[in-house]
């Protein structure tokens, strides 16, 4: 992993364009979450560690990969922190950490396929790319 925690912290955020700043920690994200149980960090605390710089936590951490991306706790936040933009991003990160970048441009012809839809390539370079 990256030493660069500040870097790392900057790319989540541009990832996401959530803004944990905002964050109250009232925990209602958390309430709502269906995988809390699942979860090691629960989404307030993804904006509580973002915000304050702490990613190296949820970087070593599987919480987000127990997130099922069903955006509830982003609906039930009062304040539009985004907390699933945020797990997202870092899940992101972790993938690119990991894979480095898995797919080049030059290897996207052979990988095509006439029935694959150009939403589902256009998914995979904002996925994978640095």
């Amino acid at each position: 992993m990256a030493e660069n925690y500040k870097e790392i912290t900057s790319e989540i955020l541009r990832i996401s364009g959530a803004n944990p700043t905002k964050c109250m920690q009232c925990g209602k994200c958390s309430g709502t979450c269906p995988a809390y149980s699942a979860m090691e960090y629960h989404p307030h605390q993804f904006a509580y560690l973002i915000r304050s710089g702490n990613v190296e936590e949820l970087l070593k951490s599987d919480a987000s990969l127990y997130c099922l991306s069903c955006f509830a706790c982003s609906e039930r936040c009062p304040r539009g922190v985004q907390p699933a933009k945020l797990i997202e991003a870092v899940r992101l990160q972790i993938l690119r950490e990991q894979d480095g970048d898995a797919i080049k441009p030059e290897d996207i012809p052979c990988l095509l396929d006439e029935n694959l839809p150009q939403q589902a390539l256009v998914s995979a370079f904002r996925k994978y790319r640095k």
